[in-house]
């Protein structure tokens, strides 16, 4: 047997509609079988809270082994885990095509989706998940819902008892304005002056971009306009992590259907879909195709799916990018968020932000803690911070004048931090993306 694979990590399909998934007696089997090699080998001890809590509970066991521990405290395990997926990407020799087949994120969300599908999901969490209902109503009175949920605001109290939102927790602001009306009201035009490329995009708004910082989009769509690449903003709906997050297969699965229905069409015609928030890539090209493997508009919306800053890069790589940036002043600390990271891609945002003349990118490639709206809540927000604290203090030290993250939730999180940690010195311009910068590079930034 072998000590550990040499491999490529493979992931396999979530067996999610066979009933045994939701068996709980062979789930807990199934979760003492992994959670065993796990502790005897521990190389994820640093990557979040859940190894820590496991291996605890382990060595303050009767007999310091698994069998000495109960299954009712295996849930300690599995609230810490944020689905960020480093354990099995970067950490675990184990994983398939090893034949432990050991996915330790999965096997958690397995247990949510037993989980939920047994006590159901309590109704904070649920409204959580509702991403774009909560952003319809949202963005019509944004200056009420953004005055209601800023730290020190009189409201955090009863949101604290209501859904349990950490009253410390930095929230992301609403936009008053979609990206899509923007773009309806704004169309963007390809620059003339710009060699045309054989390329077309749709970019898939997400819901964060849609409904919360829509710069991230209007950066982008300006750059690929200025670039000659033909673009039309689309968004069916939201790719369903959050609802991943609190085990909801069966909704999630619903989810991708539609949108890949809905964007079948501009696949038809030649469009690539990119998305640029990397949670939602790794949704449309990973996760999706492992939750509906037989279903062939989510294959082939995968096969169509792009990264934000990975499209753009290939576009400097194949084609070449327009000339025109200018250098962006003070340098850059870079944060490589984990879903960018699960991807498997490479550095791609660095790599973006190295096109930029005379850029000086000092990289950061450690989880900034947050998880989604896992980091939000309370009993949670602490537990973020600190393990973000490592990243955080870096980004803060590497003395250059911006600090941006594809992912737009851990760079309000890591921009909490760094205020903690800094005190009275001057602290970085937290960016939402490095489009950001290369739109400005470019003169056509319009945050």
């Amino acid at each position: 047997m072998r000590e550990g694979s040499l491999e490529a990590p493979t992931r396999l399909p979530l067996d999610w509609e066979n009933p045994d998934f939701y068996d709980e007696a062979k789930l807990d089997a199934e979760m003492r079988r992994i959670f065993d090699i796990c502790h005897g080998c521990r190389r994820c001890f640093n990557l979040c809270d859940s190894f820590p809590r496991l291996f605890d509970l382990v060595d303050e066991s009767a007999n310091g082994e698994l069998d000495t521990v109960d299954s009712k405290d295996f849930k300690k395990v599995v609230d810490a885990c944020t689905l960020c997926d480093m354990c099995f990407l970067t950490k675990c020799p184990y994983v398939p095509p090893h034949e432990f087949n050991l996915d330790f994120p999965h096997l958690l969300l397995r247990y949510r989706a037993v989980e939920a599908k047994k006590n159901g999901v309590g109704a904070a969490d649920r409204a959580l998940t509702e991403t774009d209902r909560n952003g319809k109503w949202a963005t019509l009175i944004s200056g009420a819902v953004n005055w209601a949920t800023r730290r020190g605001s009189p409201m955090r109290g009863l949101e604290e008892k209501v859904a349990g939102i950490d009253p410390n927790a930095e929230l992301p602001k609403y936009a008053s304005q979609t990206l899509e009306a923007r773009a309806k009201a704004n169309p963007p035009a390809r620059d003339e002056a710009a060699p045309a490329k054989a390329r077309k995009v749709a970019l898939y708004a997400t819901c964060y971009g849609d409904y919360n910082d829509t710069s991230i989009g209007v950066a982008a769509l300006a750059v690929l306009a200025k670039n000659g690449v033909e673009t039309k903003v689309v968004y069916p709906g939201c790719c369903g992590m959050p609802k991943l997050e609190q085990g909801l297969l069966d909704e999630v699965a619903d989810g991708a259907r539609k949108v890949a229905a809905a964007l079948a069409p501009y696949i038809d015609e030649g469009y690539d879909i990119v998305a640029p928030v990397p949670s939602c890539a790794l949704m449309l090209k990973f996760e999706w195709p492992l939750i509906l493997p037989n279903d062939a508009s989510v294959k082939r919306l995968a096969d169509a799916t792009f990264d934000l800053s990975e499209y753009v890069v290939d576009i400097a790589k194949k084609e070449g990018l327009a000339e025109g940036m200018a250098p962006v002043e003070g340098g850059v600390a870079f944060h490589m968020s984990c879903h960018s990271r699960a991807q498997n891609f490479g550095q791609k945002g660095a790599e973006l932000l190295r096109l930029i003349p005379q850029a000086d990118v000092a990289v950061v490639e450690r989880c900034s803690g947050h998880g989604g709206a896992w980091g939000y809540k309370k009993g949670n927000f602490e537990t973020a911070m600190k393990v973000g604290k490592p990243a955080m203090r870096q980004l803060d030290t590497a003395g250059k004048k911006h600090v941006v993250s594809e992912c737009p939730l851990a760079g309000i999180h890591i921009e909490q931090g760094i205020e903690t940690l800094a005190g009275d010195k001057p602290k970085p311009e937290r960016v939402s993306h490095p489009i950001v910068l290369m739109a400005r590079a470019y003169g056509v930034a319009s945050e």
